[in-house]
Order: structure tokens, then C-alpha cells, then sequence
């Protein structure tokens, strides 16, 4: 199973080559100078009614930044039927008597250096001040379908994952996709690739709100150091990643999204008990006991994604599967073991007078380790989330989600599952800026 998955995601970075090798060759085929004025841009096109006409950028690069943010406010605990319940991946104010809490403080600093330069740069203030992104974006094409992006940004993998938490409906990402990159971010270089006729497709779902992930390629090839946020790579071994994703638009204007995704490296445990162990092949067909901390575990999924954008009824699912260290009860020991998990979600759109509401239901399974967590710690998750966001403009929104839990966990403190199931409503308000 493991070399199927090594496999696939061979394949699946092939298949990005050879699409993106393609698609470019065609769009410099296709593109002539008379077309160059109506290629459209990132920044502010105008329509003229024959196609869209490129504007010409200020000439001091200090006119293009702009400053932008949101912050969220939450609580947790209302109708709390467990209080010992607690998700420290979601949400570190879920649990006993937390009170309120400021879930997100973002301020973001963007804006094009040169008409092919763009920096964009992002901070959270909940709690202690973190650098969440620190990229720069280099163009290679006067139509800005090509793309090099460096520095810490999120990974391309999922779809959830790279959707601005500022847009998504459910207040947190699920365990089975945002347990493969914490905090979905990693320090990295990624070539992207999105044809013109894409990005009007992604344009008119920002311009309509229909709660789109943002422009991360149609195609993505890349590598990233694997250990996460603001961290180094431990053990000189890149991680790879690739993504191949594509909205359909028909002629009602409904639009459907498929994508592909997958990534393999090895990772290092950054908090594993001092004596907790791991097995390894002696090279002689046996099994030797060694030290979990500082070993290169596998660390490998394949995934994808299935969108319906909401006009008004939507539907969005994702899986994964994989391979990745996880404690074993039975043995009391990290084994590198097969994940697999994901989420399914009906939601709506429906305006009345200058409101707008997003109705939705979530059910999330996750059967697997999470890396990051202590001794890799073992999950079994079988969630469902029901909510509503109210809009009653766009610079303010509250979210209501009602939470029905079915959580077992696994680590070298409990030495056994432990469940922990609740039922809970959770609030946030969020204002934009």
C-alpha cells in the first residue's frame, strides 16, 4: 500500500508537469499582441465591454500596499455538555471555563513592488504575535498565468486547507485535511500556473461570495521543509507537493470544482516523550527498537476534492489517505501507520433584503495520527457540525455552530484510547478590514 502511495503521488507530479508544460505552450500560441489589452489582471481591471483592459500600476511601489485584516471573536462554551472536551488543534479556547477569547487578530501587508513582483506579508496578534505568511510572487508572463512563490505561505495541498479562515463557513478546518500541514503553512517554493479564462471563473466567484480557497494554481509544483510554520528543516530531506485542480463554469453560471493533490517526504516528531520508541529494519529482515525523537518517519497522503458552489445550494467534500507516524496503544510505541479520513458539507446561500446567510451541516471522519501533536497522538473522530453565517454586510458576520463530538484519542501519557464525545455551541463574530 505504501508504494501505491509513493506511486500516486509520483503520477499525480508528473501529471502537474506535463498539464503545466502543455497549458503554457497553447496560452503563448493562443496570445497575440492585439490580444495583450484585454488580458486581464490581478490588480483592479476595468471593463469596456469587449474584454477586459489592463490599468496601468502607480508609478511609486509605496501607492501599491495595501493594508488589510480581520478579527474574530469566539465562546465556546454555551449548552457544554462535557466540559473535558477540547480540540487544541481547532480552537486552544475550547474547553473548561476558557471564556472569550480572540480566535484571530490578522493584519495583512500586500501589494506589487513591479508590475511582475508581488510581497505579501500576514501577522497574528491572538495571543503571541506569530508570522503567519512572508512570500514573494515572481511573474514570468505579461498576463500573470506563471508564477514563482517563495517563502512561508500555505502548502497546496486540499482545498480547506488554503481557504482564508476570514471565508470559510465551519469555524475551524477538519482534523483528516488540516492534520496533514499544521497550521497550513510551511516555508517553501512553489511554481503556479492558472490560464487567463481560470482566473475569471476565480474573479467572479470572489465578486459573487461564494467562498472560493483563493488562487493557488490551477497546477502547483513544489517543495517545502516539511516541519511546519516558522520551522527549520530537521532533516535535509524536502518534502514534495503537486496539485491539479479545475472549476468547471456552465452556462447557467454553476460552478463545479475537481482537484487532486498529494505530497511525500519525511518528518521529524517535535514533541515525543523521552521514552517513547520507534521499530526499524535492522537491514537483516528484523526489527530494532530506537528512539522516537530525531527519527524520519514517512509522511505521505494523496487527496481530493469535489466542489459545488452554492447558487444557491452547495456542496464540498475532501478526502485523503496516507501514511504517517501515529501512537500505537497496543505496542506503546510511534509506528508509521496508514491515515485516511474526511468531510462532506451541504451548505446554502440565501439573500433576503441586504442580508445574506450561508445555512451548512459538516460531518467529519478522521482515522490517523496527527505529526504535530505529542507522541503523534492517535484519532478517531466522528463529527457533525451544524451552523448558520449571518452577513448582514461585508465588513461584519456571526457565525452559530452546533457541535455534536465523537472523539477518541491515544498518546504515552494515556497509554489507551480515551473518548471524548460532547455536544457544545460555539459563537464568532468577525469584523473585516
Amino acid at each position: 500500500m505504501e508504494q501505491l502511495l509513493k506511486q500516486s503521488v509520483k503520477g499525480l507530479i508528473t501529471l502537474c508537469l506535463l498539464i503545466f508544460i502543455s497549458n503554457t505552450y497553447l496560452l503563448a500560441q493562443d496570445i497575440s499582441v492585439e490580444d495583450e489589452v484585454k488580458v486581464d489582471t490581478l490588480f483592479n481591471p476595468e471593463q469596456d465591454g469587449e474584454g477586459l483592459i489592463q490599468k496601468s500600476l502607480p508609478r511609486e511601489w509605496t501607492d501599491r500596499i495595501k493594508v488589510s485584516g480581520y478579527i474574530q471573536a469566539r465562546y465556546n462554551g454555551l449548552f457544554e455538555t462535557n466540559p473535558d472536551l477540547s480540540v487544541p488543534q481547532m480552537d486552544k479556547n475550547w474547553g473548561a471555563d476558557k471564556g472569550i477569547s480572540l480566535r484571530r487578530v490578522r493584519l495583512k501587508v500586500s501589494g506589487w513592488l513591479l508590475d511582475n513582483v508581488y510581497v505579501y506579508m500576514q501577522a497574528d496578534f491572538a495571543g503571541s504575535p506569530t508570522l503567519r505568511d512572508a512570500y514573494m510572487d515572481l511573474y514570468f508572463d505579461h498576463h500573470k498565468s506563471t508564477w514563482v512563490r517563495v517563502g512561508q505561505s500555505k502548502v497546496p495541498f486540499g482545498f480547506e486547507n488554503m481557504q482564508s479562515s476570514q471565508f470559510r463557513l465551519p469555524l475551524d478546518r477538519s482534523d483528516p485535511i488540516n492534520s496533514a500541514l499544521p497550521n497550513e503553512r510551511d516555508l517553501m517554493a512553489v511554481l503556479y500556473h492558472t490560464p487567463q479564462k481560470v482566473r475569471k471563473v476565480y474573479e467572479y466567484m470572489k465578486e459573487n461570495n461564494l467562498k472560493h480557497s483563493g488562487n493557488y494554481g490551477t497546477f502547483a509544483l513544489g517543495a517545502f521543509n516539511g516541519q511546519g510554520i516558522n520551522q527549520p528543516d530537521k532533516n535535509a530531506n524536502l518534502h514534495m507537493v503537486a496539485r491539479a485542480s479545475w472549476p468547471f463554469q456552465f452556462a447557467n453560471n454553476q460552478i463545479m470544482e475537481l482537484s487532486v493533490h498529494g505530497y511525500a517526504g519525511q518528518y521529524v516528531l517535535p514533541n515525543a516523550s523521552q521514552d517513547l520508541n520507534t521499530e526499524v529494519d535492522n537491514g537483516n529482515g528484523e526489527m530494532t527498537l530506537v528512539s522516537a525523537t530525531g527519527h524520519n518517519f514517512k509522511d505521505a497522503r494523496v487527496g481530493g476534492t469535489f466542489v459545488w458552489y452554492p447558487q444557491p445550494i452547495g456542496f464540498q467534500a475532501e478526502y485523503n489517505y496516507g501514511v504517517g507516524p501515529e501512537y500505537d496503544p497496543a505496542s506503546e510505541l510511534v509506528k508509521e501507520k496508514n491515515l485516511h479520513g474526511g468531510y462532506a458539507m451541504l451548505y446554502g446561500k440565501i439573500h433576503y433584503k441586504n442580508h445574506t446567510f450561508f445555512p451548512f451541516s459538516r460531518y467529519l471522519y478522521y482515522h490517523g495520527g496527527k505529526k504535530f501533536e505529542a507522541d503523534a497522538r492517535a484519532y478517531r473522530v466522528n463529527d457533525l457540525e451544524i451552523g448558520v453565517e449571518w452577513q448582514p454586510n461585508p465588513a461584519y458576520e456571526i457565525v452559530a455552530m452546533y457541535v455534536i463530538a465523537d472523539r477518541s484519542t491515544a498518546d504515552h501519557g494515556t497509554r489507551e484510547f480515551v473518548d471524548q464525545a460532547g455536544n457544545l455551541l460555539r459563537i464568532q463574530m468577525q469584523i473585516n478590514f
